[in-house]
């Protein structure tokens, strides 16, 4: 079929010479008009087969990316683990090196142990665990410190009179929140 054929319009009424020629030209009609009909379902059975090949395409390759994510995420939090432990290790190598020495003075092992702690602190920090630790006339931060009790002072009101535990942050998210005495109204 043509592209330059123009719209179907109705043509004037032709004379014809029988019934014969009527019917015959009826049907050449109808068969061209059912020839661009079976045309235009093949193109667009073509254009659906091809819109359908391009959705199961899009499909699976969203749904490689989302395996791929959770792979990969997975993957972050089993090595996450690794690298928090690596940093504990000399922690431990120091505890059971101080556990070794049978006739410690009392002196040598506060020492040790206050390296430990110094190691184990910044092993913490490498692992960004970082300390929640207040002083005294602080203010009273809700979101990282828990108020233990309300305590009469001559301090304002809302601020920290005493620490009872230090609390911890990881990556800025609480951990565990100061344990703090906070100053009452006065």
């Amino acid at each position: 079929m043509s592209d330059n054929k123009q719209p179907d319009t109705p043509q004037p009424a032709q004379e014809y010479q029988s019934t014969e020629e009527m019917v015959a030209a009826q049907a050449a009609q109808e068969s061209d008009l059912l020839a661009k009909a079976q045309a235009d379902l093949a193109a667009l059975q073509a254009k659906s087969a091809e819109l359908a090949d391009q959705y199961l395409r899009a499909k699976a390759e969203a749904e490689n990316a989302r395996r791929r994510a959770e792979e990969e995420i997975a993957k972050t939090r089993k090595f996450a683990v690794e690298s928090f432990a690596e940093n504990m290790l000399p922690v431990i190598d120091s505890l059971e090196a101080g556990l070794v020495i049978k006739d410690a003075t009392l002196e040598q092992i506060r020492e040790g142990a206050q390296a430990t702690l110094r190691q184990l602190m910044s092993a913490l920090e490498r692992s960004k665990v970082l300390q929640i630790d207040p002083k005294a006339g602080d203010k009273f931060d809700p979101h990282q410190h828990q108020a233990i009790s309300v305590a009469p002072s001559e301090q304002e009101a809302n601020t920290i009179v005493n620490v009872l535990q230090k609390g911890y942050l990881i990556a800025d998210r609480v951990l565990r929140p100061a344990l703090v005495v906070v100053a009452g109204p006065k």
